[in-house]
């Protein structure tokens, strides 16, 4: 309980799983999900990293580096995945609803203008898009 458990410490352990063979192992994946289950500074991520975890290999031999990579590579094709079903579902562009999020956390500024733009194809107006939940909390 006292020691710290980061980033960097979750992704060495990640890594020493992917490490050693399965008989071997000083860490199981069981015991990877129940220390980020357990722990509250991993509250945003955990579902993720449980996700990314169980993706991967034992024995493979990952390095911490390529666990890394592989994890923001897993979250980023996971958004991806998630903005097509958005964007489908409201009949909008994958690219340009990408373009519209990417702009907002960019300037951390919410532009109603651009949200305009981006439903322009749709011929939505705004009385019809708040009831429609398009543009507005779905």
């Amino acid at each position: 309980d006292s020691a710290l458990i980061d980033y960097d410490y979750i992704m060495k352990l990640i890594a020493r799983f992917t490490g050693q063979p399965p008989r071997k192992q000083k860490i199981s994946r069981e015991q990877l999900i129940g220390l980020l289950a357990g722990n509250a500074r991993f509250l945003d991520e955990r579902e993720d990293m449980i996700e990314y975890i169980n993706t991967l290999t034992e024995g493979k031999g990952l390095d911490e580096q390529a666990i890394r990579k592989g994890y923001e590579r897993f979250k980023a094709e996971k958004n991806a995945r998630e903005l097509a079903v958005i964007a489908e579902k409201h009949g909008l562009s994958p690219d340009a609803l990408q373009g519209f999020i990417d702009s907002i956390l960019s300037r951390r500024v919410f532009d109603p203008d651009a949200l305009t733009e981006l439903l322009r194809p749709l011929g939505l107006g705004w009385k019809v898009r708040g009831p429609k939940g398009v543009g507005a909390d779905g």
